[in-house]
């Protein structure tokens, strides 16, 4: 699973229309929401850093609710963009998920087990749960 890192606005024009997972790495405003989700209809999930998290309007989130987007909270630790566009989520993590829900874990089990060991955080952690 890859989560598309976006590093300012003047990037969201150009994104694959494709893309279901996005980082945005700076404070959107919500234009640049709009913008995003004009550009990139399939977008289920946008996680933001929780220092901007408190920044996004009430507005923003009932319209992302109805569009059925996740706002969720994180970061994308030890990610260079120079490197690569895309953060990419372990094959490992995604191995322990599917290895766990075959012993018949919870959930929310899961997610608290793995929230220690890994980099992701709860929201995250239940979309990925979600999918799979």
């Amino acid at each position: 699973m890859k989560i598309r890192v976006v590093s300012s606005r003047e990037e969201i024009p150009h994104l694959n229309p494709n893309e279901k997972v996005i980082h945005l790495a700076f404070r959107p405003s919500n234009k640049d929401i709009f913008s995003l989700v004009q550009t990139c209809p399939k977008v289920e999930v946008i996680q933001i850093p929780s220092s901007y998290r408190r920044t996004v309007s009430k507005s923003i989130e009932m319209f992302m609710a109805m569009q059925d987007i996740k706002l969720v909270e994180g970061d994308v630790w030890g990610h260079r963009k120079d490197i690569n566009e895309y953060y990419s989520i372990a094959p490992a993590l995604l191995d322990k998920i599917k290895e766990l829900k075959s012993e018949g874990m919870s959930d929310e089990n899961i997610v608290n087990k793995l929230e220690r060991e890994g980099k992701l955080n709860r929201e995250m952690l239940f979309y990925i749960l979600s999918k799979k």
